[in-house]
């Protein structure tokens, strides 16, 4: 019977965790309304949400500030570069509507197959800023390439995307649950990939490996 009520139990882990990922949705929610913080909000849920939620290293609120202070200025400016491509992405597939014949349907065709490819960019451009330290130029270039090598998986990235904006689509409070929780989701298959991409952690002097919590 000790066990039972012991905070160390599953049932009471499951309700932390989804303590911990209802915070983190309503902080990302709080710092996404000057829109141009998004960037640097969404790289900081997912760094707290893998190292914290899935990793159990360091305290929730601290982890997410030092990732959003240590990207602001990175994240504001992808930020801002993501949504002008998007504005022009939007204005041209407007224009190719009105378009007719062969040419304007494959005007619109191509927009909206770089429309696509912008889209998985995206998703990958925020949770590679929370892991490696690389150019702006590089960071863009690394997303795009992901996007596309790991294609299935960006395709699976995106489905649970949609699949959580349709819920707070039917019911707007869902929205408080979304952001932490479809992070967490999606750092599963995302956490897969980036395995690939980082190097073993060296010795130290005294022999002990480095704490790469995300090598986990």
């Amino acid at each position: 019977m000790g066990n039972l009520f012991s905070f160390d139990n599953g049932f009471f882990t499951l309700l932390g965790k989804l303590w911990d990922v209802l915070i983190l949705g309503i902080l990302y929610i709080i710092l996404c309304i000057p829109i141009i913080t998004i960037g640097p909000a969404t790289t900081a849920l997912y760094y707290a949400t893998v190292k914290v939620i899935r990793r159990d290293r360091g305290y929730l609120i601290r982890e997410f500030f030092h990732s959003f202070k240590m990207n602001f200025k990175n994240g504001v400016i992808v930020s801002i570069l993501l949504l002008l491509f998007y504005i022009i992405m939007y204005i041209d597939r407007n224009y190719a509507r009105t378009l007719g014949g062969t040419l304007g349907y494959l005007f619109f065709a191509f927009l909206n197959t770089i429309i696509f490819l912008l889209i998985g960019m995206t998703i990958y451009i925020f949770p590679v800023l929370s892991r490696f330290q690389i150019s702006r130029k590089e960071l863009f270039k690394t997303s795009f390439f992901m996007a596309i090598k790991h294609l299935p998986t960006t395709l699976l990235l995106i489905i649970i995307i949609g699949v959580f904006a349709f819920f707070c689509y039917i019911f707007n409070p869902f929205i408080l649950v979304t952001p932490g929780a479809v992070i967490l989701l999606c750092s599963f298959p995302l956490e897969r990939i980036f395995k690939k991409y980082i190097p073993q952690p060296s010795l130290e002097a005294d022999g002990n490996s480095l704490d790469k919590w995300y090598l986990e």
